[in-house]
């Protein structure tokens, strides 16, 4: 007797039908990913609330050496000993399930993504709650569609879907959810994948909304409308905001490299924990998301109450020989430079969290100060319109993603009016940094490995495909020391005109073509002296098993070689591979992801 599992994939598969059923479960998507972002949120202001709602404003307090800390030593405890597994780099673990694992995400990462950053973030973590709840939508699409029996096309839009909800519902903007699914994860446009991808960023905002109000993230009231003067400033704003972004990508990535060298978790705990701890210490804007020192950045021309509980505020408040604007500036300054060093610690120590909400942050910080300048040098700008439209052009620049910088902001905080404000700025910091990085945030890791799917529609079909799918096997093999008659004898029962050479512990050293030795094989005179090692050659290149397609059709391209030996990391014979087959393999693969 059928289960009741096998019983509901029956009757999908004949009642329903595919595209209403991924509809569906794209609608599921939506329900249960906005379910989680609102708990993930609350658990985050709740602990939040209940650590710091005490905490004086107006003097050091000793308790943020000891909160980050603690989060962090949660976190790494949850991971290590219950989880007991990677979940850092939720989106670029996202990115690599789409390229390199057929769109399965481990179950898993529907709820730990979610416990481990809630902990981090609410004792102070300087990281963001956006990515773990990406990673946690996208594994709740990806275990539904593989509870579906979903082919992989149809689980990497399900994956989107969630990717796509999680945005929509902790942002409560559904068209950044949809854009930052296709411009960041990079799945194509087509007629079939935008449908579930709207539904299921509506459904979880429709859901945020209802539980959590229809208020935007930030409250944005004091602006000035768009003016054509002002375009030359806002292209200076957007190439500052790409340098910035270019620290940031690159700053990270140093922080995230020293944190990899150092071996020891405990080790890595108490460097990550003593930076975080100290840094909130004397700047303690950067406790946690950031969120409030934004709001209050795009709400005041003189913002001094982010300095509420630092050193700097006495001096603000007491400043004699320095005007009180240049503290303020340098605290800002310098919470915008040590953000990242906070995150990567923060995450190198062992929490868990991403570097979304941070690039919002540090673009916030970047348009203010660019403003505070302009204004000190006589030049009026509204500073809360430069901290808004920083934030677009940070983000947009650290993840190559303009349309998402755009469309978010504008959602998060209403500012629909002023949508030239965020292109210029956004369209200025993406170019900029794209001299210099090829690709974002989230993708450099993949891309530096060569397992990145891209929009390239030639690259990504090859990165989709495997060398194990190509490799050919059937060929007879011979040994160095056979000779000439033993070869003819071969000959006769192999039906290919390539013979691999292998020796007695099964490595590749080289490989006979009949079309070279046409001119000895009939010479009997020939078949007892000549051995094969002396008339075998050996070819121009050799694949490895697990060498990326692309890589391997620029070998096929740079020695224009029609049949390539694949070999195993020690050098052991596996098969061949050959450029009919890639390109057999080549066009089912094309025509399987490209149909609508």
């Amino acid at each position: 007797m059928a289960s009741t599992h096998e019983r509901i994939i029956s009757w999908s598969e004949k009642k329903v039908g595919k595209s209403k059923t991924t509809a569906f479960l794209a609608f599921l998507i939506g329900l249960i990913t906005a379910a989680a972002a609102i708990l993930l949120k609350n658990i985050i202001f709740q602990l939040k609330v209940f650590l710091t709602d005490n905490i004086a404003t107006t003097g050091l307090s000793y308790l943020y050496l000891v909160y980050p800390a603690i989060g962090i030593v949660i976190a790494s405890l949850f991971v290590h000993f219950i989880v007991k597994d990677d979940i850092s780099h939720g989106i670029t673990k996202v990115l690599f399930a789409l390229s390199q694992r057929k769109a399965r995400i481990k179950l898993h990462n529907m709820w730990s993504s979610l416990v481990a950053s809630s902990m981090t973030i609410g004792f102070g973590g300087s990281v963001g709650a956006e990515a773990p709840i990406v990673l946690t939508g996208s594994a709740i699409g990806s275990g539904l569609g593989q509870y579906f029996r979903m082919d992989r096309k149809t689980l990497m839009l399900l994956v989107g879907c969630g990717a796509s909800g999680a945005i929509g519902g902790i942002f409560n903007a559904p068209i950044a959810g949809v854009v930052f699914t296709l411009e960041v994860l990079m799945l194509d446009l087509t007629s079939t994948s935008v449908l579930p991808l709207l539904i299921s960023s509506v459904t979880a905002t429709s859901v945020s909304y209802f539980f959590m109000g229809k208020a935007t993230l930030f409250r944005f009231e004091h602006f000035e409308p768009f003016l054509l003067s002002h375009i030359p400033l806002l292209i200076i704003l957007g190439l500052v905001c790409g340098f910035v972004s270019l620290y940031f990508v690159r700053g990270i990535g140093i922080c995230e490299r020293f944190f990899s060298s150092v071996k020891n978790p405990y080790i890595r705990l108490a460097i990550g924990g003593v930076t975080l701890s100290v840094l909130i210490f004397f700047l303690p804007s950067l406790y946690g998301e950031g969120y409030e020192t934004i709001e209050i950045l795009l709400n005041s021309d003189t913002p001094a109450s982010i300095m509420d509980g630092s050193v700097f505020f006495d001096h603000y408040e007491n400043a004699s020989s320095l005007k009180p604007i240049w503290i303020l500036f340098l605290y800002v300054l310098l919470t915008m430079v040590l953000k990242i060093v906070a995150t990567a610690a923060t995450n190198g120590a062992g929490g868990t969290g991403g570097t979304f909400a941070p690039s919002l942050f540090v673009g916030c910080l970047t348009g203010w100060l660019v403003a505070t300048l302009l204004n000190q040098m006589g030049i009026p700008v509204a500073q809360s319109n430069f901290a808004f439209a920083g934030m677009a052009g940070v983000m947009a620049a650290v993840m190559h993603a303009p349309l998402t910088g755009i469309f978010l902001i504008a959602e998060i905080t209403g500012g629909y009016h002023l949508f030239m404000t965020l292109m210029i700025t956004s369209v200025v910091a993406y170019a900029t940094i794209s001299i210099f990085e090829k690709y974002g945030l989230y993708a450099r890791r993949l891309a530096q490995k060569g397992e990145l799917i891209t929009h390239h529609k030639d690259k990504a079909v090859l990165t989709i495909m495997s060398m194990k799918n190509v490799l050919e096997t059937d060929l007879l093999c011979l040994s160095p020391d056979m000779t000439l008659g033993e070869f003819t004898q071969v000959l006769t029962k192999s039906k290919r005109n390539i013979f691999p050479v292998i020796d007695e512990h099964f490595k590749y050293v080289g490989s006979v073509q009949i079309d070279e030795i046409r001119n000895i094989i009939f010479r009997r005179d020939l078949y007892s002296r000549f051995r094969v090692r002396r008339f075998m050659t050996v070819p121009p290149a050799v694949l490895r098993i697990d060498m990326p397609m692309d890589q391997a059709m620029e070998l096929f391209d740079r020695t224009k070689a029609w049949n390539l030996p694949v070999i195993d990391a020690d050098g052991r014979y596996l098969g061949y591979a050959s450029r009919s087959v890639i390109f057999n393999n080549y066009r089912t693969v094309l025509k399987k992801y490209s149909d609508d």
